[in-house]
């Protein structure tokens, strides 16, 4: 199956403006030129064309939208200029294992100026003394050239970048629903703080019931000390009146027994 014939199949009844990613690595080009793609895959962001004996990037297509190009294990050693015309927007671009052997044939990635991340391994331009330095200083738009940066800081994987993306949209809504609180809280409270004020009611009415209580059972004493009070009375009245009446007995036979 040639390049051509991939393209077709990795379609699948789809239109090619509806194609974003296409994968068409270990098929071979014919005569080592770009069969099959044209500008109809305006959509494409993801091109992958690994070791497909590529010897020229004159036929690529114009793919405004592409962002990740692969292209190792080709022939390619040149025209690479062809790459800021047809895609201007490209952010990594793998070219390890071509034939590209001079830092001029890499001057002409200056124009591709959002590219992040350059990959040169294993082609002859990578035995140049200061090979690193050098690219760095010509393409001072990239970050990371063959993995890592200028301090050997080892690129992040694209899929943990995405993770790490996904965790940090997970704690920020985290840190949301905290700062909210969890659903059914307030009203939660609101029922503690109802229950709590009719606990407060209740217990004011048993102190209002045994106060009125306690109030009249202190009336009932008073009413019986009164009582108490007025029965003695009565009781010294009752004497005095029994011993006038004796003593006026006792003055009358006194005078009995003078007239006698």
């Amino acid at each position: 199956m040639d390049l051509k014939q991939k393209i077709s199949l990795e379609l699948r009844n789809r239109a090619p403006e509806e194609v974003t990613e296409l994968v068409l690595d270990n098929c071979p080009s014919v005569n080592g030129e770009i069969e099959g793609l044209n500008d109809t895959f305006k959509e494409l962001e993801f091109l992958s064309m690994v070791n497909v004996a590529l010897t020229s990037l004159a036929q690529l297509p114009s793919l405004s939208k592409l962002r990740k190009l692969e292209l190792s294990d080709n022939i390619i050693s040149g025209g690479l200029e062809v790459l800021a015309e047809k895609c201007p927007n490209l952010t990594y671009l793998n070219l390890s294992g071509n034939k590209i052997k001079d830092l001029s044939t890499v001057e002409a990635l200056q124009n591709l100026k959002s590219l992040k991340s350059l990959d040169l391994f294993n082609c002859e331009i990578t035995n140049l003394q200061d090979y690193r330095e050098s690219i760095f200083e010509l393409l001072q738009q990239i970050t990371y050239l063959d993995g890592f940066d200028q301090e050997d800081n080892e690129a992040p994987d694209s899929e943990e970048e995405e993770e790490d993306e996904d965790d940090d949209d997970e704690e920020d809504e985290d840190e949301e629903e905290d700062e909210a609180g969890p659903p059914g809280a307030y009203e939660e409270e609101e029922e503690d703080e109802d229950e709590a004020g009719s606990d407060l009611e209740g217990e004011e009415e048993e102190v209002g019931l045994s106060y009125l209580m306690k109030e009249e059972i202190q009336d009932d004493d008073d009413d019986d000390d009164y009582v108490e009070e007025g029965g003695e009375e009565e009781e010294e009245e009752e004497e005095e009146n029994v011993q006038g009446e004796k003593r006026k007995r006792d003055i009358e036979d006194e005078g009995e027994e003078e007239d006698d």
